[in-house]
């Protein structure tokens, strides 16, 4: 996401490259193209036209006037009035209440359902709560089976109540069941439709009075652009929801929404999805959004994911043996499997500085891994243990059961090796 605007931005500070210093010719040509660009992302006109004013009365103050790289300067107020524009601070769910009670709001293709058990999932897993979920769609029976079977995979507990075919008191029961069992959160799932209706509107609105919910968020589709910004603000008039969730912004959409919703509904963004897998979800964090569209990346998220996944007793294990050059390909396995559950290999190397530029028009599968893991697991316990032992029948062997010519074998091989020889090198200027 974002791609689009980021190289029109990009553009847009070139007009300034070279310039000594910032005038009102020359802010009005960058500010000019920063709206063109802003509208073309799909940002709603007055958003973007109250955004490019801002930025223009900033950059024709003094200091700025005055200072020796107005496009550097240019760069870090768009990027501060983007933050804001998104909300400027990270917002916390609410989980206050016994149990909690999250009321899950968005139209049917939203991602509600699934984005429902990201969260259920990131509540126990990262804030160590006991979550229930609750399948209040009871138009469509799929939903009630996706919920469910997205609960198994992690392990949450569904109420679906098939028996009750009243959505109000199907809510209402599993409340009193998660009081009765001690779940700290219970997050209840609504059903959707094609488009906003009346009798959506109506009985969503019942559900919130029946429950009375501590958070009631609003799960939009990022890729509809300017149709979720209108969608937000009807379901906001009826609902007064307490924040939004934008979900598909691994996809290809073209930003609007995320630039746009604050303004417009006054509620902020709090969560956002960036994938299919359950751990594929973020809370929503501005300024860091504001440096991924601009191009800086964003460390800061990649190295929190990255310490989410970190085992200090594995990390010493696994130190240990590189010291003693027995790193194997088990523990080369074992850590591929912890970057995978970092997130998708695009999403993460989008947050390195320089590499959505450095990769435009390179698909980045998440699929890059399987052949290496089906060498490794073609091999048998001694040989993964001791990489020495891999002779030319071995490797025939391995290259047959994984599915891939020997040229790729010895290629990988010699990359573990490298890999290997590298790990053991920094190990030991730690040591000295």
């Amino acid at each position: 996401m974002f791609d689009n605007l980021s190289e029109r931005l990009e553009r847009s500070f070139k007009i300034l490259k070279g310039e000594g210093r910032i005038t009102e010719i020359n802010i009005a040509e960058t500010v000019k193209d920063i709206r063109k660009a802003l509208l073309e992302a799909d940002v709603n006109y007055k958003t973007a036209k109250q955004f490019t004013d801002r930025v223009k009365e900033k950059a024709l103050g003094q200091n700025v006037i005055n200072a020796v790289r107005p496009g550097q300067l240019m760069i870090k107020i768009t990027h501060d009035e983007l933050a804001e524009l998104m909300g400027g601070e990270a917002q916390e769910i609410n989980l206050k209440g016994n149990p909690a009670v999250i009321l899950m709001a968005g139209l049917q293709g939203s991602g509600k359902t699934t984005f429902a058990s990201k969260l259920a999932n990131y509540l126990q897993t990262k804030k160590g709560k006991k979550v229930m979920l609750v399948a209040c769609d009871v138009y469509r029976p799929a939903a009630i089976e996706q919920l469910r079977v997205l609960g198994e995979q992690i392990n949450v507990k569904v109420y679906t109540g098939e028996n009750e075919p009243n959505p109000v008191k199907k809510a209402e029961a599993a409340i009193s069941e998660a009081k009765k069992f001690g779940y700290d959160v219970v997050i209840v799932d609504t059903a959707g439709r094609l488009a906003v209706d009346e009798q959506m509107m109506n009985e969503i609105a019942a559900i919130k009075a029946a429950i009375e919910p501590s958070e009631t968020l609003f799960v939009v589709d990022a890729m509809t652009g300017q149709d979720a910004v209108n969608t937000a603000k009807e379901f906001n008039d009826r609902l007064d929801f307490d924040g939004v969730v934008l979900t598909k912004l691994d996809g290809d959409a073209r930003g609007g929404a995320a630039l746009s919703i604050r303004t417009v509904v006054d509620k902020p963004i709090k969560f956002i999805g960036t994938g299919e897998k359950m751990e594929a979800i973020d809370v929503f964090h501005p300024a860091r959004m504001a440096d991924r569209i601009l191009g800086m990346g964003d460390v800061v998220s990649l190295v929190e994911r990255a310490q989410e996944q970190y085992d200090e007793e594995e990390a010493r294990r696994v130190a240990k043996k590189i010291a003693k050059n027995q790193f194997d390909f088990n523990d080369f396995l074992g850590q591929l499997a912890q970057i995978k559950k970092m997130g998708s290999m695009k999403d993460l190397l989008g947050m390195i500085p320089g590499m959505d530029k450095a990769l435009k028009g390179v698909e980045v599968s998440d699929d890059a891994f399987k052949p290496i893991e089906a060498m490794i697991n073609s091999m048998t316990p001694a040989e993964r243990a001791n990489p020495s032992l891999l002779n030319g029948s071995r490797k025939a062997r391995i290259a047959k059961g994984a599915g891939v010519d020997i040229v790729t074998l010895n290629r990988f091989l010699k990359q573990f090796e490298q890999t290997a020889k590298m790990m053991r090198k920094v190990q030991q200027m730690k040591r000295r």
